[in-house]
């Protein structure tokens, strides 16, 4: 068996544990990062939230638009220091909290406006498209409906890709593009299962209104995302070599591991340091 270096935190036969254990331990070892990026996450997306409330309004597409992009200005870059936190996670890196979403803000801000305005373009125009049909006298037709939903699909798998790259790699928009929409062909099946998760996680909270309001600084955006990535984390390294690259340049960030003679033996003489401390 294999220590991590953190408390209550190990990995067996010498590798990191897999499966349900594994994404338990990782929200274990992360969940007041999660909850604390979360959060400043959620305030990251008020302007975007208000801009498409006067929007649907006002019934207007003129104020849905600038409203969108402004709120992509903010609510991008604070989603990808989301994504950062929990890729951090995944890969075991320690460090403070706010010293790293300090980090990852001034590393990925640049490259977070650009995605974030077409992600709240494109995701406004489905949240005003949706209360358009809900306030509709007449059904619109399940071609139109089934429309609807494969393209908020395809939207979702996109991003699904194209968030982790903008937290961990720096490229042009249009690489992160093309990766992510070979990553989708390669891997549909995956990549449709993590997006419909998410459609529904949301569509859920959108039923809870007004009661999952109060959910969002609990669950919000931390939990169907980590578990999202994780569900396509392995793929993602695979494909990206994420850990290597990363180790290659930040070699700070690799997590140190210990066997079990040599955790045994650090913890007998924090044991005789303590014994000692207190005679």
């Amino acid at each position: 068996m294999t220590f991590l270096f953190h408390p209550n935190s190990y990995i067996s036969n010498g590798k990191r544990l897999t499966g349900f254990p594994r994404y338990m331990e990782v929200i274990e070892l992360n969940i007041k990062k999660f909850l604390l990026v979360n959060l400043l996450t959620v305030v990251g997306f008020i302007p975007f939230g208000a801009g498409v409330i006067l929007a649907i309004l006002s019934s207007s597409v003129l104020v849905l638009i600038p409203s969108c992009m402004i709120g992509g200005i903010i609510a991008g870059p604070a989603l990808s220091c989301m994504y950062d936190a929990i890729l951090r996670g995944l890969r075991d890196v320690s460090g403070n909290w706010w010293d790293n979403y300090k980090r990852a803000w001034k590393q990925n801000w640049k490259q977070g406006i650009l995605p974030g305005i077409l992600f709240c373009v494109i995701l406004g125009f489905y949240i005003f498209m949706a209360m358009l049909f809900w306030w509709s006298a007449y059904f619109p037709g399940w071609g139109t409906l089934a429309l609807y939903l494969f393209g908020l699909l395809l939207f979702s798998m996109f991003f699904s890709v194209c968030w982790p790259q903008i937290a961990l790699f720096e490229q042009p928009f249009r690489q992160c593009a093309r990766n992510s929409l070979l990553f989708m062909i390669r891997f549909f099946p995956k990549t449709a299962g993590i997006a419909f998760l998410q459609m529904l996680y949301w569509i859920l909270m959108v039923l809870l209104l007004p009661v999952s309001v109060f959910l969002l600084p609990l669950t919000g955006f931390w939990f169907i995302l980590y578990t999202a990535v994780f569900l396509i984390y392995n793929i993602l390294n695979n494909c990206f070599q994420i850990e290597e690259q990363i180790g290659t340049a930040f070699p700070e960030q690799v997590p140190f591991y210990e066997d079990d003679e040599t955790w045994l033996k650090r913890k007998q003489e924090e044991t005789n340091a303590d014994d000692y401390t207190n005679s």
